[in-house]
């Protein structure tokens, strides 16, 4: 794009600007919001105080102007211009501040501190926690380090005699002193919200009173020995839900806010709720939107990027950025305490360690995040993009995408997660050219609004993703996705004293608002995307965004600690993963004639694709270079015409930016095979599954997965994997029925199910590598004094025994499989009128798998022809297994066995080591074949960390090698070779097998689908 063009561009943005501005202020100032709409000030709504979409935001305390104090700054360093931009925004900044100190006060507790409002935010108002810091304390924060100079202002040099601020102020035009009226302001604001977070787990309530704290929450720790009335504030008891983002998102502004007041709790506060919320996150690595602030479970079981969540995950990215060469901070009071440092809610904890104060720890939270993310939620069937899960299961929840998401791919990119970034952005531009706005939500799957959600409000996410991947790659691309957003806002959301949002974007209905983020960051966005030289686009420093669009800087020249140093260096290390991206790549090389590496990806066409942009018509015919076009015979009417071509987007890029030559690949379609089971040939087995599953054919273990008791009716959708998820090419169980499936979620089913199955669609494959080895091990018996029926506390020995399962290293000694054993166990187990107890005088058994492995080479021989082992899970408690007479012959190294070993015993039990696995084998003596003869050799093996890797039979060691003929003691070839297998666990499985009475064989199977293996479907 052409210098001239983005100069005039930038010039627009700061009219649209001015526009909503000046309309603000001269229509609503004092007041918070303005109806663009009927021109008239919004306010709280006083007749419905549970009106929380409109109150939780206004606070009666000029919240657009602090909202917008930060834009004027930015606005203040524009270049040169015959209109004078820049020193009329300096000057409008200047008097900005001024209205808010004559207003509220400068923050003091003395005379000035009285302005002709209040006395600070001395309001009686409940708002959010949450959008009063980010939009009023971090509006505060970001102008006073403007105010300053620690923020760049191009021209603006605030000359100070020393370092006292307050002693020695910065004179401004108009006799104005900022001696730094804004930080105080901040700090008033911030300790009238310290009250929501007196809480059992450290997360704030939801919202607060700016006089009077939290008399509505009546289970706070801060009121203990104070009696209230049950139903709390206006009669009705106040909900404790808050969200994930609204908890965990105050890290960046209180965290600025200590550092320059000195005054630790603030940082302390919101880092703590920071890790409350990061502590609950599910065993799959995702986190809710909604949490209770008091009990601290999840509401709800959905995950997603978008709203109540999106900005927890953008806060530990930026405060890794934000802390980045900083000490740790300092915990303690200073002296003399500030006032009103009584009121600290971290007095109720155990204080936060130095890791989970320092910059690396939030990298860390950031990276397991994005990467519970790019597993779960993320989607490249088509086009990427994300979807909503759920929190445990990670199983699809739903399928659509909102506009408050479009912030993750700006947020990618300063991950340095740059690909990802491009192709997520695609989707969000081509939802933009088709409704020249964002709606709400989105539905991918159904290609149509969700659910009439199709309002925007002047989000600014979309811009502000579109602005940092700019900076990422220069890439002109997004200066017109940018001059799109700025042409289809003035033509839809101009009034005659503001800027409106859009109630719904299919119709243009306006709504009449306009909300403060609109001038604070959409505005701000497109104004810094078109001014590439602004100081801050060039300051060399770690400094963020806030998710408000405020920027915030730690000045280097305040409150390091240099004695802590030693302990940072000793105690917290630089996170590191070969798996996570810990450098900035190099953005993809812009080509030399259409000038945009994004318009010539090979995936360019799949989100318009996605989005159905080819069936919509083009409204934007005439404004896209046509008119230049149209014959001058030809009529107006005609160049209007709507065209079904929306294959370029955004709307305003020129067509000669696209490759002429340009290829589109074909799109990811997903290979997906439905198997639908007849409803009268399977049927549940035995009545294990039948009390189990009530009957049903399905139940859900827990976030391990899906238990099927029978095929009976049921419809099985499998897709196929491709690796790396997988090993090789396998299919995966997606859904059954209509209960979808997360990516790590298992399906269980017992090989009684599949024993008569014969279908070329799904069918069983015994496992010829792998087996289990069934221990059946007794019970002592209870003491005569306890009951005979179990109980709680008799599961010592289970216990004990599934501790011999995990440590043997099997797979399906997982805790999937552990878990999913004592759930069953559970169920047969009680109620005790169901299964009574045996008679006393007859013992009762636990049952124990092993996983073993088979050998390769000329001397592997075939398992014996033996009966398979009872399937634990069935509660059997048969007199013994297959095998009786074990004998243990240590290592069986060092001479010939006694011919009894083979002769008397069906199994010899023999430790890893000394000798080769040949070797061992060839000491055992000749024998004749018989049942009560030798059958079976188990070599019990140490796990070894060096031999865990390779291996795709989840077990802990490396398959076993015989690699000659078996002989005997003579040396002479065995006419009938032993069959051998290997367990690990050492010392511990060999004892659990001294001490069993009798052991079994289980073979396993897998199931297969048209030649390929179903890799989530585990047959028991």
């Amino acid at each position: 794009m052409c210098p001239d063009r983005v100069a005039q561009l930038r010039q627009e943005t700061v009219d649209m600007f001015y526009h909503g501005f000046d309309n603000y202020m001269h229509i609503a100032f004092p007041e918070d919001e303005l109806r663009p709409v009927s021109c008239t000030p919004l306010t709280r709504d006083p007749l419905n105080p549970r009106n929380v979409a409109l109150n939780d935001v206004l606070g009666n305390y000029s919240l657009t102007l602090i909202d917008s104090l930060s834009t004027l700054a930015i606005l203040a360093s524009a270049p040169p211009d015959d209109r004078n931009t820049g020193p009329k925004a300096l000057a409008d900044f200047q008097a900005g501040v001024a209205a808010l100190v004559e207003q509220y006060g400068d923050g003091r507790h003395g005379r000035s501190g009285q302005g002709l409002r209040t006395r600070g935010f001395d309001v009686d108002s409940k708002v959010q926690v949450f959008e009063t810091v980010i939009r009023g304390v971090g509006g505060l924060l970001s102008a006073h380090l403007f105010a300053v100079g620690d923020l760049p202002i191009a021209g603006y040099d605030p000359r100070r005699n020393g370092n006292d601020l307050e002693q020695n102020p910065i004179i401004w035009p108009r006799g104005f002193k900022y001696d730094g009226q804004l930080l105080r302001l901040a700090l008033d604001l911030a300790q009238r919200l310290l009250p929501a977070f007196y809480t059992q787990t450290g997360m704030p309530y939801p919202r607060v009173n700016l006089r009077h704290g939290i008399p509505f929450y009546l289970n706070s720790p801060l009121h203990e020995n104070i009696s209230l009335h049950p139903n709390g504030e206006e009669g009705f008891p106040e909900i404790t839900e808050t969200c994930s983002a609204g908890a965990g998102s105050l890290v960046l502004e209180f965290t600025v806010l200590s550092r320059l007041t000195g005054d630790p709790r603030f940082e302390q506060a919101a880092k703590r709720a920071f890790w409350a919320v990061w502590s609950r996150r599910s065993n799959i690595g995702l986190i809710g939107a909604g949490v209770d602030a008091e009990a601290g479970h999840w509401i709800g079981g959905f995950s997603g990027i978008g709203a109540g969540i999106d900005s927890f995950f953008e806060y530990a990215l930026k405060t890794h950025i934000l802390l980045s060469g900083h000490d740790l901070p300092n915990r303690t009071m200073p002296n003399p305490a500030p006032y009103g440092s009584q009121l600290d809610p971290n007095s109720l904890y155990t204080p936060l360690t130095d890791e989970d104060n320092s910059a690396d720890a939030f990298l860390e939270a950031w990276h397991h995040a994005h990467a519970a993310i790019k597993r779960h939620l993320y989607s490249d069937v088509h086009h990427p993009h994300y979807i909503n899960a759920h929190i445990s299961t990670g199983s699809p929840q739903a399928y659509w995408i909102d506009s408050l998401g479009a912030y993750y791919s700006g947020l990618l990119a300063l991950a340095g997660e740059l690909d990802e970034a491009i192709g997520t952005h695609l989707l969000y531009t081509a939802l933009w050219t088709r409704y020249s706005a964002l709606p709400e939500r989105w539905s991918v799957r159904d290609g149509h609004v969700e659910g009439g959600l199709g309002w925007w409000p002047g989000r600014p996410e979309f811009i502000e993703s579109t602005y940092h991947i700019y900076r990422a790659t220069k890439d002109p691309w997004y200066l017109y996705s940018g001059e799109m957003v700025l042409k289809d806002v003035r033509r839809r959301c101009w009034t005659k004293c503001g800027w409106s949002g859009l109630q719904d974007v299919r119709t243009g209905e306006k709504s009449d608002r306009m909300e403060s983020f609109f001038l604070g960051e959409t505005a701000k966005y497109l104004y810094l995307l078109f001014d590439s030289d602004h100081p801050l686009n060039k300051l060399d420093a770690p400094y963020v965004f806030t998710t408000e669009g405020h920027p915030l800087i730690i000045p280097r020249k305040t409150g390091q600690p240099k004695a802590r140093k030693k302990a940072v260096e000793k105690g917290v290390l630089p996170y590191y993963d070969e798996k996570y991206t810990n450098s900035c790549p190099v953005p993809p090389k812009l080509p030399p004639l259409s000038g945009s590496a994004t318009a010539a990806r090979p995936d360019f066409y799949h989100a318009a694709s996605l989005i159905r942009l080819h069936h919509i018509p083009n409204i934007h015919a005439i404004s896209n270079q046509e008119m230049s076009t149209v014959a001058l015979e030809k009529s107006v009417a005609y160049a209007m015409k709507p065209r079904s071509n929306h294959t370029i987007f955004p709307w305003t890029l020129p067509p000669t930016m696209l490759p002429p030559n340009g290829m589109c690949a074909a799109m990811r379609q997903q290979h997906t095979s439905v198997i639908e089971f007849p409803t009268n040939t399977q049927h549940s087995v035995g009545n294990t599954f039948s009390l189990m599953f009530g009957g049903h054919n399905l139940v859900r273990m827990g976030s391990e997965g899906i238990a099927i008791s029978s095929l009976n009716g049921l419809k099985i959708t499998l897709v196929l994997e491709e690796p790396p998820d997988y090993i090789e090419r396998a299919w995966r169980v997606s859904s059954i029925g209509h209960l979808a499936l997360g990516r790590d979620e298992k399906v269980f089913i017992t090989r009684d199910v599949l024993a008569e199955m014969s279908d070329p669609l799904f069918h069983r494959i015994r496992d010829s590598v792998s087996v289990d080895i069934l221990l059946q091990t007794e019970i002592p018996p209870p003491p005569r004094e306890t009951p005979t029926n179990f109980t709680a506390s008799d599961s010592k020995a289970q216990g004990e025994v599934q501790s011999n399962v995990d440590m043997a290293g099997s797979s399906r000694s997982s805790n999937i499989f552990s878990s999913f054993l004592q759930q069953i166990t559970s169920v047969l187990r009680e109620p005790a009128s169901t299964f009574a107890p045996e008679p006393a005088q007859k013992p009762e058994y636990e049952y124990t798998e092993l996983a073993a492995i088979l050998p390769a080479g000329l001397g592997a021989a075939p398992l014996p022809d033996v009966r398979e082992a009872p399937n634990p899970v069935t509660g059997v408690n048969i007199e013994s297994l297959t095998w009786g007479h074990v004998y243990f012959a240590d290592q069986a190294c060092r001479a010939k066995l006694p011919d009894a070993a083979a002769k008397a015993h069906q199994v010899i039990v023999m430790r890893r080591g000394g000798c080769s696995f040949s070797e061992k084998l060839s000491n055992i003596p000749s024998f004749a074949p018989n049942r009560n003869a030798l059958q079976l050799v188990i070599i019990v093996s140490e796990d070894k960390e060096d031999e865990s890797e390779g291996n795709s039979w989840g077990l802990n060691f490396i398959r076993p090698l015989l690699d000659e003929l078996q002989k005997t003691p003579a040396g002479i070839l065995r006419h009938n070779p032993i069959a051998m297998v290997m367990v690990g666990g050492g010392d511990k499985t060999y004892r659990a097998l001294e001490q069993a009475k009798s052991l079994g064989l289980r073979r396993r199977y897998h199931v297969e689908s048209q030649g390929l293996a179903i890799g989530n479907l585990v047959v028991l």
